[in-house]
């Protein structure tokens, strides 16, 4: 099923969408875009959804299509300070900061968000199943992401970032215990059990 185009009918319409809220290290990463209103393209939809390959495809798709595109993001002792929900609607605020055309209307993934200036806006819950402007930013906000943690992943391989990206996946957790933490990980997070996690934490 193809995607909805717009949803206020306005032109400016920004979809925001955000990459690594469940990870236990690494940034989360936010995305703006504005599509023009005629954008149409088959193949983009959740960025969960789409293969990494085709996920990078449409990358460049969307950077070149779009009228206006920012990516942003905040790293893990920000994420501590104010917690990954509003972590990640902050670097959405962070995004709609850099685009070059002002959103008359913004529209974005969830059910949370901080008012954005005097911008109106509507949260949409799986919306970046639902409008191509929010599926657009999920796959930004996810390839650029991806793209930092592969590079992160040279200088910690131990944590084998170019496969897991940070998420809870059980060689990541083992790794922790092994290795321990490195700045990139999130202290608020559940890292291991929490035996283990208040000894990872006296060990530093």
């Amino acid at each position: 099923m193809a995607l909805l185009n717009n949803h206020s009918g306005k032109i400016a319409e920004a979809g925001c969408d955000e990459a690594g809220r469940g990870c236990l290290a690494g940034p989360v990463f936010a995305a703006a875009v504005i599509l023009p209103p005629d954008f149409y393209h088959p193949d983009i939809n959740d960025s969960k959804q789409i293969s990494e390959k085709k996920r990078d495809e449409l990358r460049y798709i969307i950077e070149r299509e779009a009228i206006s595109y920012a990516v942003s993001r905040m790293d893990a002792p920000d994420i501590d300070k104010y917690n990954i929900l509003w972590a990640s609607v902050r670097t959405m605020h962070k995004a709609l900061d850099k685009l070059k055309t002002r959103p008359d209307h913004i529209i974005i993934d969830g059910n949370r968000f901080i008012p954005y200036k005097k911008v109106q806006h509507d949260c949409i819950i799986r919306g970046d199943g639902i409008y191509t402007s929010i599926a657009a930013a999920s796959i930004l906000a996810k390839t650029y992401r991806d793209d930092y943690m592969k590079k992160l992943h040279k200088r910690y391989p131990h944590y084998q970032w170019d496969t897991n990206k940070g998420y809870p996946t059980e060689a990541h957790r083992v790794a922790i215990q092994n290795h321990g933490i490195t700045v990139y990980h999130r202290r608020s997070f559940q890292l291991l059990p929490p035996p283990a996690q208040l000894s990872l934490f006296h060990e530093e």
